[in-house]
């Protein structure tokens, strides 16, 4: 059992630095809380923003809206690498085996397309 938890912890990718959060949480917002928050936010407005440049029927309209599209998406993304910095994302490293045969699968669906 230990050894497959050190192999487990060999392969996780995270930052060891975390946010300084309380050890019981109350009913107060933490920084981990805020983060969170902007995050959660950042994705519902760019899956908004996505329906209204899809159905923008000016061209000014669909550029606009496209270039703020753009800035959401970047901010949702400074908003994770804040969250990956402080330890509140991990990753798991997968096998190179796992990996080639995901890629052979998908690889062998693209037979089915309609156009080559």
């Amino acid at each position: 059992m230990q050894n497959q938890q050190q192999s487990q912890n060999s392969s996780t990718i995270k930052n060891p630095k975390g946010l300084d959060l309380p050890q019981v949480k109350g009913p107060e917002m933490n920084d981990r809380d805020f983060i969170n928050d902007g995050l959660s936010t950042c994705k519902y407005i760019t899956d908004s923003l996505n329906i209204a440049v899809r159905e923008a029927s000016h061209d000014q309209l669909y550029n606009d809206m496209t270039q703020i599209l753009q800035e959401t998406h970047d901010s949702c993304r400074q908003l994770f690498n804040l969250m990956f910095k402080n330890g509140v994302y991990k990753l798991e490293a997968e096998k190179q085996q796992t990996i080639d045969q995901a890629y052979q699968q998908f690889s062998n669906y693209s037979s089915q397309f309609p156009y080559q």
